[in-house]
């Protein structure tokens, strides 16, 4: 499948699927922890950086990597002033922060290929992930042409987004979540 065909598909889906070159796979699906932790995060990160004119984006807009012949939809995106594939404005090209929201099914792709591909893009600054099954959080800062690793295990601890100036609480990301002793 071609990007044109994958995005006249799914522009008229009901549902989201990311396309890697070609092959196209379907979204996971969310839980109540995923739901209530990325729209934990995405309040947050929007209330500090909204008079610094970024702009965050929840859940739902696609991210286009380019060199890498990827389209996904991150669970948190933060970016200055945006720029887009096509006058749709729903395919974001330059990204500042990436967050996603790691469940079993998606870890390993979040982790793995899905970060490689995402280092292509000249924008991200950022890339976070964050379990949902325990306080556990992975912030990847670019310096240059590396990533630095910054993990985050204890609720009363902070993530700071320097490239865009702020700061959530452990305890903010994990608001009204219950851990089990089994997790």
């Amino acid at each position: 499948m071609t990007l044109s065909e994958y995005l006249a598909s799914e522009r008229n889906a009901g549902y989201w699927h990311e396309y890697d070159n070609g092959v196209i796979q379907a979204r996971a699906r969310s839980n109540r922890n995923h739901c209530l932790i990325t729209g934990n995060l995405g309040a947050e990160i929007d209330a500090q950086v909204r008079q610094l004119r970024l702009e965050t984006y929840i859940a739902s807009m696609r991210v286009y990597v380019e060199t890498a012949g990827l389209c996904a939809y991150p669970d948190v995106v933060v970016c200055h002033d945006p720029r887009f594939l096509d006058q749709e404005n729903d395919t974001l090209l330059n990204p500042t922060v990436l967050i996603e929201v790691s469940s079993p099914a998606t870890e390993a792709y979040d982790r793995g290929r899905k970060f490689q591909l995402y280092q292509r893009l000249e924008s991200l600054r950022e890339y976070v992930l964050v379990a949902q099954d325990q306080p556990r959080v992975e912030r990847y800062v670019r310096s240059r042409d590396e990533w630095n690793l910054t993990r985050l295990k204890r609720i009363e601890d902070v993530l700071q987004l320097s490239s865009i100036d702020c700061q959530v609480s452990l305890q903010r990301v994990y608001e009204r979540i219950a851990f089990t002793h089994n997790e």
